[in-house]
């Protein structure tokens, strides 16, 4: 049997003309360009069994996508010190592999993942959005309020089921864990909201980001958002933001590589049919 290794890539890209990370016939997706662009270099069918840590939706970016494939040792031991680079020039400019590294074959980016990591950059401002910045930053319509966005928010955090955000999958799980959610104001005066949870269903964080939003322009009471955690499905009532204000910007895993073993399989247990 041929000897494989196991790569972990980190990735960054702007999702505006992508249908989204997962393959699709005749649709240009972020596994498709990578996949077609790896077998450009290293053969047809070379590097096997592409898994990402969180399959974004059409228009949303990464500065921080995790992956991860399988190498024959010997075509890795031949590429190591160029591929990066031929990727680099190959790749289309909107999809970067921005480091990769061999890893323990227990890795797993989707499974092995103790938390993802997103921002949703919104601005208030009279004006509209900063042309050069039109792709990442949602112009909305009405003043936002830093302090009651940061109300909504302490409402959603811990582990809730969020059937109400959340587009229901068959079999799938809509119990989440939200360890982190806040609001800021840059300097700049984009307001970012930053979402960290054990993962995400399908839909979620933009849901999430669309129901503050009208809290913190004051056409909803604070407590609203936190107040359809108990609805047991999606809230009709919810408008999900637009996918180009949200960037994923982390992936986390254990520290111990011994640990992504067991991390992957109690991950497995908790949401066999996950979306992220």
């Amino acid at each position: 049997m041929e000897e494989r290794t196991r790569l972990r890539l980190d990735v960054a890209y702007d999702g505006t003309a992508f249908s989204g990370w997962a393959a699709q016939p005749q649709r240009r997706t972020v596994a498709g360009v990578l996949v077609e662009t790896l077998d450009l270099v290293l053969g047809t069918g070379v590097a096997t069994g592409l898994t990402v840590a969180g399959r974004t939706d059409a228009g949303v970016h990464a500065s921080g996508q995790v992956c991860h494939l399988d190498l024959p040792v010997d075509v890795w031991r031949a590429h190591e010190g160029r591929l990066l680079r031929r990727l680099a020039r190959l790749l289309p400019t909107d999809l970067r592999v921005r480091a990769m590294r061999e890893v323990s074959a227990t890795f797993d980016a989707r499974f092995s993942a103790t938390f993802r990591r997103y921002e949703y950059r919104v601005t208030d401002a009279p004006w509209g959005c900063d042309p050069l910045r039109r792709h990442e930053i949602l112009a909305w319509p009405r003043v936002l309020d830093l302090d009651r966005l940061t109300a909504a928010a302490a409402g959603l955090v811990g582990e809730h089921d969020f059937a109400a955000y959340c587009r229901r999958k068959e079999n799938a799980t809509t119990l989440r864990e939200v360890t982190r959610l806040d609001w800021r104001r840059d300097a700049d005066g984009i307001l970012v909201a930053t979402v960290q949870a054990d993962a995400f269903c399908q839909a979620m964080v933009r849901s999430l980001v669309g129901a503050m939003l009208v809290a913190g322009d004051g056409r909803r009471p604070v407590r609203w958002p936190a107040d359809l955690l108990a609805r047991r499905e999606r809230a009709s009532e919810v408008t999900v933001a637009p996918a180009h204000g949200l960037t994923l910007v982390a992936v986390g895993y254990p520290d111990d590589p011994a640990e992504y073993a067991r991390r992957a399989e109690a991950t497995r247990r908790l949401r066999v049919s996950a979306d992220s």
